[in-house]
């Protein structure tokens, strides 16, 4: 059963306490190359695809943990690497109990190999390209779960910035690594804080596809706003064809997209739209915000999404069923007016259902139902 708002916040809040940030060590393996780690315990390290205990080696570039707890760290990577449990540039979340802290934590950890020298080591197959194994401690497994995707894109952006004589080690990779808390868990917190009750305007754009354009704000903000809205859209849910176009049919219907205006000392929205679902869903991020835990926020735009696609389902079922039966349609008129996202639902099915005749004569008694209902 799909949660509800009330357990996105309960349930979820005890799951994810722990939103303290930290980092790992960065080892690398390679037959005598060198490795690359995060000064906010982002471990990179270089080793073979198939190694046994006796052909590789885990050296430490840079971390931010105390030396026992890097030891126990660097120990926990080499067992997966010995088997083979570790594909280049796919990451996996595990929980590791170190001595420092002396409690479970959620341990982000990747495969890396310098890009530099992989054309190269394809051409010559005798060379073999350095390896770094990236590591960011922080949270639960749980919590760092939900970001597995976000840390997957950000380690990638080493790639082309490691080398093996470590030559730009303090001016790029270590402020790089450092920054992953901040650039890949905060986003979304970021936005919660930033928006307050506003928040529902951005919840039902992303809900209805509708574009948003940001204006006089500097690039963080604008990069936040569009993450949120990236990671609150159904985007990988609905098919590719019915997101593009429902994006048209949501522009042309609103002949506008919403635009933030970020020039004063708050955010301002222009052609903005909520209903009482994204309301609702608001007031629970803003619940969230009183723990300050950035997980917890992750966690409640899943559960929102899940809550979305529960109705959305759930719409399409009543519409199929109301195609032979009147009381079914008498059901989607229920439905859609207490489930508080109606507008937007109804407009999704539409465009998925555009090639159906028998669904489009029902998806029109129940607009001009929801204008009826809108006018009263």
């Amino acid at each position: 059963m799909l949660p509800s708002l009330q357990e996105s916040v309960a349930g979820d809040e005890r799951e994810l306490e722990s939103s303290e940030e930290g980092g790992g060590p960065a080892e690398e393996r390679s037959s005598s190359e060198q490795a690359a780690d995060s000064d906010d315990g982002s471990p990179s390290s270089a080793t073979p695809e198939n190694p046994s205990a006796e052909d590789f080696s885990l050296s430490l570039v840079d971390t931010n943990l105390p030396a026992e707890a890097e030891t126990e760290l660097r120990s926990f990577i080499a067992k997966r690497l010995i088997k083979g449990a570790l594909f280049e540039g796919m990451g996996n979340v595990a929980s590791v109990e170190l001595s420092i802290p002396e409690f479970r934590v959620g341990c982000y950890y990747c495969l890396l190999q310098q890009e530099k020298l992989l054309e190269t080591a394809t051409v010559e197959s005798n060379i073999s390209p350095p390896e770094y194994v990236t590591c960011f401690l922080g949270g639960s497994e749980k919590g760092l779960e939900l970001f597995r995707l976000e840390l997957d894109i950000y380690v990638q952006g080493l790639k082309t910035n490691l080398d093996s004589e470590k030559s730009n080690l303090d001016t790029y990779i270590k402020p790089y690594l450092r920054s992953w808390f901040e650039d890949s868990v905060c986003p979304i917190q970021r936005v919660v804080q930033l928006f307050q009750e506003k928040l529902a305007f951005l919840l039902h754009a992303a809900l209805s596809y509708t574009p948003v354009e940001v204006k006089n704000s500097d690039e963080r903000i604008k990069k936040d706003i569009h993450r949120f809205l990236s990671t609150a859209s159904l985007q990988g849910v609905i098919q590719e064809g019915t997101m593009t176009s429902l994006c048209i049919a949501m522009t042309e219907e609103q002949h506008k997209s919403v635009v933030i205006d970020c020039s004063g000392p708050q955010p301002q929205f222009h052609n903005a739209g909520s209903n009482k679902f994204c309301d609702d869903w608001m007031q629970a991020f803003l619940n969230g915000a009183e723990g300050g835990n950035p997980f917890l926020f992750r966690q409640i735009v899943e559960n929102f999404k899940l809550k979305a696609i529960q109705d959305t389902n759930n719409l399409k079922r009543f519409i199929r069923q109301a195609e032979m039966n009147h009381y079914a349609l008498f059901k989607c008129f229920l439905f859609l007016k207490n489930c508080g996202s109606g507008d937007v639902l109804l407009k999704i099915v539409e465009v998925e259902q555009a090639e159906m005749p028998e669904a489009k004569n029902v998806i029109t008694v129940l607009e001009e139902f929801m204008r009826e209902t809108a006018v009263a």
